[in-house]
């Protein structure tokens, strides 16, 4: 099965006079996952976003879709990346999860990705 793991961080912990170390820091985590990941031989994808500020959201009420710039999340933290693995289970996702830098606070939702109508659920 698919999981999403979605990566959800402060930008915060990116800025003032360490940011860049911090950055660097946390690439080089990413690296060293990006390795155990195919050094593992499953499959995975991901993609690291752009900042939280270059986003666009259609916040639905009611059924009616309004268009705001910007996550427009009740939250600090902003969907920065994420990882698509393939996992023979949820803890072997969770796994993989724990593995991923977060600077300072965050979050990694791990989801299952929704399988193809000829996958069993």
């Amino acid at each position: 099965m698919q999981y999403m793991l979605l990566i959800n961080e402060s930008e915060d912990a990116y800025a003032g006079e360490d940011g860049a170390t911090v950055m660097e820091a946390t690439l080089a985590g990413h690296m060293a996952l990006i390795e155990k990941l195919t050094a593992s031989g499953k499959e995975w994808s991901g993609n690291r976003l752009r900042e939280a500020a270059t986003a666009t959201t259609i916040r639905y009420k009611a059924g009616e879709g309004a268009l705001h710039d910007g996550p427009f999340a009740e939250t600090h933290e902003a969907l920065g990346g994420y990882y698509i693995v393939e996992a023979e289970t949820l803890d072997e996702a969770i796994e993989w999860a724990r593995m991923i830098p977060i600077p300072g606070d965050g979050a990694v939702e791990i989801r299952p990705v929704h399988p193809d109508e000829d996958e069993e659920m």
